[in-house]
């Protein structure tokens, strides 16, 4: 009983823990977000990403 105990609290904390970073992170389009992935190498960006950037912060 205590191994499954223990895998239950180790999930709830993860699954707190993506959350919190889920509610960090600026939303998509806004002014935070666009000067966030400026900052971010090109390189790095994935196909949503840059979609959303020229939709968002070009036009």
């Amino acid at each position: 009983m205590r191994i499954n105990f223990r895998r239950l609290l180790g999930l709830a904390v993860a699954a707190i823990f993506i959350a919190a970073l889920a509610a960090c992170s600026p939303k998509v389009g806004s002014k935070e977000w666009c000067e966030s992935l400026k900052a971010k190498p090109k390189g790095d960006w994935t196909a949503n990403e840059a979609a959303d950037f020229t939709k968002h912060c070009i036009f």
